[in-house]
């Protein structure tokens, strides 16, 4: 695996914008976010909100030895649980446990369509910003099982550890959701990226080039 050395940035500062954007971020769009919130309740059963299990920022590793790891059970990261609205059935993963989703992906509600483009989605996880699990910008946190199958597979995958998970990122900005495994083998290259180059100039610069993503669904399904 490559060698990958994450740019320095000050903790206390970039806490501070993301706890300061998500703030405002929540209170403009609270009528948005209600909204939503109905659309999901009325037209489809279900809660309105999807909880899901996360590995997050992987802090260790900053203070460890090449080769050592101090985890006695090393599941990639801190866990944290992620908040969206919920845009697929409510039985979506009955039977099958956690798959990626496809394009098309006969799961998904119609209005869940709409916010998966949009990504108006993951909107809740404002939330996880303010609560300290996630930044605005940074890699997309994964599901444990699989995280571990991935990490197995693709050597620097756990290299986007290093910095806490975003919303939005570098990756997600370049490419749409994945389908296989190369597509995630194309993101990670992004992702260590901007492990490499993040900071306040390079998040606000991906804010940015995030809203056209939102506005006309470039590079969602």
């Amino acid at each position: 695996a490559q060698r990958i050395i994450a740019a320095q940035r000050s903790e206390a500062l970039n806490r501070l914008l993301n706890v300061f954007i998500a703030v405002l971020a929540l209170i403009v769009l609270a009528p948005v976010m209600l909204l939503i919130a109905l659309a999901v309740r009325l037209t489809s059963r279900g809660p309105v909100f999807y909880v899901q299990d996360r590995v997050g920022v992987d802090r260790r590793r900053r203070s460890v030895s090449p080769g050592e790891d101090r985890r006695r059970s090393n599941v990639g990261g801190r866990p944290f649980r992620i908040l969206k609205f919920r845009s697929m059935r409510q039985d979506a993963e009955a039977g099958t446990g956690a798959v990626w989703a496809a394009q098309q992906d006969p799961r998904v509600t119609p209005v869940g369509n709409f916010l998966r483009k949009t990504r108006l989605d993951e909107l809740p996880q404002l939330i996880n910003v303010v609560l300290g699990d996630m930044n605005i910008v940074g890699p997309r946190p994964e599901r444990p099982t699989i995280f571990a199958d991935l990490r197995a597979t693709i050597p620097e995958y756990p290299m986007r550890q290093r910095v806490k998970p975003g919303i939005t990122g570098w990756a997600q900005i370049n490419q749409s959701y994945d389908a296989c495994v190369d597509d995630v083998r194309k993101k990670v290259k992004y992702d260590l990226e901007y492990v490499q180059r993040q900071g306040l100039v390079e998040d606000l610069r991906i804010m940015s080039m995030t809203v056209p993503v939102m506005l006309f669904g470039r590079g969602g399904w």
